[in-house]
């Protein structure tokens, strides 16, 4: 059956493929209602507008803003017409639109039956696209201005000028306009019509007819004519007109301003923001719900003022009712419009796909592809989409929407000028000669939208026709995968891979995938050399002129082979496998060398080797027996040649190309495109990555000289089971480990013993190992090479053994525990109980300082010498009999004598204790001998060799030892005595006995450092000496404290004569009474006759101070009650006729008091009789008037 027959309607009828709102011919309006198809989608906003629209009439609102928004194609515009036709229900040949829709709505009488009640009432449309009728310059007015010209467009008048259309406004109302127009035919000669939009040029008859019509003076018509053509207007002027217009109509009257494209024609421009915010605002408001205002855009209005939602939150207030569409039930609308089959047609087709159902689903399986990009899924499908593929329907709109975005004549596709409506009519039109079994491949759809992509991606399609029709490199069919490749170029749902590309070229159901496979990848592969298209891993890409000249500079970019290398290694061992050791058994950590195509990756460990052989890697060096040969101690990984190395290359090509180019300075298209080929070479990588774990996947192995098979199910446990073989035959030595060390903790079980508790001899964990580090010990000492602990390590941790380097620590801590090895640092031997030991045997920093030789033993003559001595010496039994244990003994014991002559020798700081001299002496030499303690055989030696110097030394330590033992505080206590009575040597000088005493004790603690003859039976004399000592020096003490406490008395005495009952006095007492309190205390504890004589002074001076202060009060007092009578004496007299005058007291006049201290008015003296003391007490008094003679007073201090 031809594909010609198989249609409902006439696949070659004319079908208007866009919308425009300007077109309103008879002919049109009928097939544009009777063809359009209401979708699911539609329904819902059917519902939506007419619930709202048919309750205004019931409800009066003011918010009467309908926005329709919807991305190209989606039929907005289509739909904004629609309700126009409906609203104003007009009779199209004979027939009422809104008849017209109940047959749309057969299955919603409910929704029919609101559009129904709408279109009773009469009803007036605008309808114009703003972006056409709008004015050339936008400004903050332009809306209302255009809205302005429409009103007066519809009301008839010459809306194109403000200024002509007031003038017919005007002569409107007088009810002249016939009379207008007739008079300026008669004197124009044409229309007024015709000529309204030429009127400048027809000055003379306007000012006529303007007399002539409407009485105007000659002056005033012609102002007028000459006057601006710019007329202002403002929003309240405009909707007042329109009210009023309205309020004319019935009370049920409507007019719509539908306005098409609002939202690309506003924009964000502020300014026509709110003026479109104000207008509709006002409208509603004043015409309430009378006036009504449509309007479409491609955003939302939401989106359309998204950054500036308070400035303009009143216009989604008055744009109450939104209606979103999309373009998703355009295959709906194509699968009715154009796609209707026939009875026939649709039964014949449903056999068809039954008959090859398992065909179609093997063609129609799509790689990579996202779920909706799929075939058929039943006969009812097949029908109805024949001869298209479900697939095509969202593609379309994809590749729609990418050429709109990235192609400047692409902005026009499916907005203005073109459809998907018209793309799938021409493409079946382009079949209809064919059968049942064809399909449309979908580059056939270029054809429909060539015309409107850019010049640059048509001059590339067209360029390649010419090469095909030429046969220069190109066939017919690559023009076709070529039209394809650019239609997905930038749909990212589906990639060009090959497989898909044998889908979408696709031209009968039956196609023989093989043999369509073949054909396809040789033209791929022609457009490839031909420079047409690149690929990026297993994707093809249509590439523009430019785009072209960037893929030629990138192939003929070289890449160094070395770099490629390079780049394989970080991969594999960067991504791949990135295992820096081998763990073996959970517990071995084997560091190996990484080497691809001969080249170290890292730094060489020298260990085992795992080596990457890439298809660089010539075949002559891959033949089988060179491979077993070159594989000992290594794993040998030969890749299986896939893409991998070609894809790496390809990137690298381009980010060398990259960095040539000075990017930010290059045209923004040049920019876009090599930022473009820089993606592509992030994809290579990715793309290489897969391969490469591929390669590995598909790899042959090669372990320590066989050719092994690894059944591994990843590349990383692949080469985890080599290493696992590789290690298992390298490392024979391995299992001589028998127990491992985890922690320095376990090393220190070893050197203390506790770890071979309980255990038979010959029967320890690492026997074999310690006899392997063991007999490698004695052959170096053999050979006489040093050794340290780094060339152990090095040894035991290389093959064929492999030990851990703590466990190497731990068999060495087995052999110093078993007294079979001496280590040594920095030239000390290191005994077992140092803590350092553990990491002086495996801490890299520490290893080769490191020394280790094998031990030599104390003789068992030395031996006994040494024990017998030190039995002696320290007065012990228990003295131990093997090496370590008696050179311990040794050191500790010694180690601690020292550090009792360091204690000693502390006590003498601030102390002036004899024989100082020997204790340095008696240090100096036990630090003599533990000077060797490095060496256990020279510490014995040298223990040996100071016997009688040690005994010696001993000897001359007991009286020392004894006097600190039961004699020092005796000594201290005679010191400080000494020390205390050197300030009271004056006043012992009568007391002879105590002198003396105190004389010998000063000879006793006064030692002179320079002699060493001090006799220590001096000490226990100090005892005598200080008791006769204190007991003279207390009697002193208590006659001086009787002297001090007499003259305390006499102060206290004096001061209590004071008047205790006045305050002030009372305080003085009581402070003073404070004071001798205090020192009466002091003086009873303190020890020093000196000390006592210095608080007399003291004493006098708080006596005579407070002495004086009492008289000063008292005088004070005594003045004031004598002021106090004479005040009562003139009280008295108050009756006397004549009062005297007050005469007011002169100023006291200060007084000049001089200040003599006590000692220089009262001498020392000694008085005998009562003749010295009048004598004394005479020339006092002469002194006292003489002093008395130039001044008030004297105060004696």
């Amino acid at each position: 059956m031809r594909i010609q027959n198989m249609f409902y309607d006439d696949i070659n009828r004319e079908i208007n493929g866009v919308i425009k709102v300007d077109q309103d011919t008879e002919g049109i309006i009928e097939q544009e209602l009777s063809e359009y198809v209401i979708t699911r989608e539609l329904k819902k906003h059917f519902i939506s507008f007419f619930n709202y629209y048919s309750d205004s009439f019931d409800r009066p609102t003011a918010d009467t803003g309908v926005w329709i928004s919807g991305f190209f194609g989606s039929g907005k515009s289509h739909f904004l017409k629609i309700l126009s036709y409906i609203l104003e229900n007009k009779e199209v040949n004979g027939t009422k639109t809104v008849e017209r829709f109940r047959e749309k709505f057969t299955d919603d009488l409910a929704t029919f039956m609101l559009i129904d009640k709408s279109t009773q009432a009469p009803t007036e449309t605008i309808l114009f696209n703003i972006d056409i009728e709008g004015p050339m310059e936008k400004n903050k007015t332009a809306v209302l201005r255009v809205f302005a010209k429409m009103f007066y467009k519809h009301l008839g008048f010459y809306g194109e000028n403000l200024k002509v259309a007031k003038l017919e406004q005007y002569v409107d109302r007088r009810g002249k306009t016939e009379e207008f127009r007739r008079v300026f035919e008669e004197k124009n000669g044409d229309s007024w019509i015709d000529s309204r939009d030429v009127f400048d040029f027809c000055e003379d008859e306007v000012v006529e007819t303007l007399m002539q019509v409407l009485g105007m003076s000659e002056t005033a018509a012609r102002n007028w004519f000459d006057s601006s053509e710019e007329i202002d207007i403002s929003i309240a002027q405009l909707v007042s007109e329109i009210k009023e217009y309205v309020d004319s109509k019935p009370d049920n009257y409507r007019l719509l301003f539908m306005i098409d494209e609002v939202g690309q024609y506003v924009g964000a421009d502020t300014d026509m923001l709110l003026n479109l915010q104000s207008l509709v605002e006002k409208i509603g408001s004043e015409c309430m719900g009378k006036v009504w205002v449509m309007c479409t855009g491609q955003e939302a209005l939401d989106e359309i003022i998204r950054t500036r939602a308070d400035e303009f939150s009143r216009i989604q207030a008055r744009f109450k009712t939104r209606l979103s569409l999309s373009s998703s039930s355009a295959d709906e609308v194509i699968q009715k419009r154009i796609l209707k089959k026939n009875n026939e047609s649709k039964a014949y087709l449903e056999d068809v796909y039954d008959k090859q159902k398992s065909v179609m689903d093997n063609l129609f399986k799509f790689r990579e592809a996202v779920g909706d990009i799929r075939g058929f899924e039943g006969p009812g499908e097949f029908s109805v989409n024949f001869p298209f593929v479900p697939y095509q329907f969202i593609l379309m709109q994809k590749v729609f929407s990418e050429i709109r975005k990235h192609g400047n004549a692409g902005k026009h596709l499916s907005g203005g000028e073109r459809s998907m409506l018209s793309g799938f009519q021409e493409a079946t039109q382009r079949v209809q000669d064919r059968d049942e079994y064809a399909i449309i491949p979908f580059w056939m759809f270029y054809d429909t939208v060539h015309t409107f992509l850019d010049s640059s991606i048509r001059r590339v399609i067209e360029r390649a026709e010419r090469a095909a029709r030429d046969d220069k490199g190109l066939e017919p069919i690559d023009v076709n995968v070529l039209k394809l490749l650019y239609m997905i170029r930038y749909v990212e749902d589906i990639p060009a891979n090959l497989d898909n590309i044998i889908i979408m070229m696709a031209e009968d159901i039956r196609v023989d995938k093989i043999d369509e496979r073949n054909k396809i990848q040789k033209s791929l592969d022609r457009l490839i050399r031909q420079n047409y298209i690149a690929r990026t891993g297993d994707t093809y890409n249509f590439l523009t002129d430019a785009e072209q000249d960037v893929e030629r500079e990138i192939r003929d970019e070289y890449v160094d082979p070395s770099e490629i290398t390079r780049k394989i290694s970080e991969m594999i061992f960067g991504n791949i496998y990135t295992t820096k050791k081998f763990r073996y058994e959970k517990k071995y950590d084997f560091e190996f060398d990484k080497k691809v195509d001969g080249v170290n990756y890292g730094n060489p460990v020298g260990g085992m080797e795992l080596e990457i052989l890439t298809i660089a890697t010539s075949v002559i060096d891959k033949q089988e027996l060179r491979l077993m040969t070159e594989s000992q101690n290594k794993v040998l990984v030969v890749l299986e040649d896939t893409e991998y190395y070609n894809f790496i290359e390809n990137a690298m090509k381009i980010d060398k190309f990259a960095r040539k180019k000075n990017i930010p300075q290059l045209p923004k298209s040049m920019q876009d495109i090599i930022r473009s080929k820089q993606d592509d070479a992030e994809h290579f990588k990715e793309d290489a990555l897969v391969e490469l774990k591929e390669a590995f996947m598909k790899a042959k192995f090669y372990i320590n000289g066989d050719r092994t098979t690894v059944k591994a199910g990843t590349p990383q446990a692949k080469i985890d089971e080599a290493l696992e073989y590789l290690v298992s035959n390298v490392y024979n030595k391995l299992d001589l480990i028998t127990k491992n060390a985890d922690s320095d903790e376990d090393i220190y079980k070893i050197l203390d013993g506790r770890e071979d508790d309980g255990i038979m001899l010959g029967l320890e964990s690492n026997r074999k190992a310690a006899t392997e580090i063991e007999t490698y010990l004695i052959a170096q000492n053999q050979q006489h090479l040093p050794t340290n602990m780094a060339d152990v390590q090095k040894r035991f941790t290389s093959i064929p053994y492999g030990w851990r380097e703590r466990d190497v620590a731990a068999v060495v801590a087995r052999l110093i525990y078993e007294q079979k090895v001496i280590v040594k640092y920095g030239g000390e031997t290191i005994r077992t109980d140092d803590e350092r030991l553990p990491e002086l045997l495996y801490k890299r920093s520490e290893i080769g300082k490191t020394k280790i030789q094998k031990r030599e033993m104390i003789s068992i003559q030395k031996i006994k010498e040494a024990r017998d001595f030190l039995r002696d010496f320290f007065d012990l039994m228990d003295v131990p009999e093997d090496d370590d244990g008696l050179v311990d003994f040794i050191i500790s014991k010694f180690e601690n004598l020292e550090d009792h002559y360091d204690e000693l020798l502390n006590k003498y700081e601030g102390n002036n204790y004899p024989d100082k001299k020997k204790i340095i002496e008696a240090k100096a030499t036990v630090s003599d001998l533990l000077y060797a303690k490095t060496d256990n055989i020279a510490l014995v030696n040298k223990l040996i060799d100071m016997e009688d110097e040690l005994e010696d030394m001993q000897e001359d330590m007991e009286s020392i030892e004894d006097f600190f033992k039961s004699q020092v505080d005796t000594f201290d206590e005679a010191t400080r005595l000494e020390s205390l009575l050197r300030s009271d040597l004056d006043y012992l000088q009568n007391e002879s006995e105590v002198n003396d005493a105190l004389n010998k004790i000063r000879l006793i603690v006064n030692i002179n450092p320079k002699k060493d003859d001090f006799d220590y039976r001096d000490v226990p004399k100090l005892n005598d000496y200080m008791k006769v000592v204190r007991e003279g020096h207390n009697r002193l003490l208590y006659g001086k404290r009787e002297e001090i406490l007499e003259i305390v008395r006499q102060c206290m005495e004096e001061i209590h004569r004071g008047d205790k009952n006045d305050r002030i006095i009372g305080n003085i007492i009581k402070k003073t009474d404070d004071f001798y309190t205090q020192k009466k205390k002091e003086i009873a504890e303190t020890e020093s006759l000196r000390i006592l004589d210095g608080f007399i002074p003291s004493l006098w001076s708080e006596k005579d101070q407070a002495v004086k202060d009492i008289i000063s009060i008292e005088k004070s007092n005594a003045e004031a009650e004598r002021r106090r009578n004479d005040e009562e004496g003139k009280q008295s007299g108050e009756n006397d006729t004549v009062k005297e005058t007050e005469v007011s007291p002169e100023p006291e006049k200060k007084k000049h008091i001089k200040k003599f201290y006590r000692q220089s008015i009262f001498p020392a003296r000694t008085l005998e009789s009562e003749s010295d003391i009048r004598e004394y007490l005479e020339t006092i008094e002469k002194n006292l008037m003489t002093l008395l003679g130039d001044c008030d007073g004297i105060e004696i201090n």
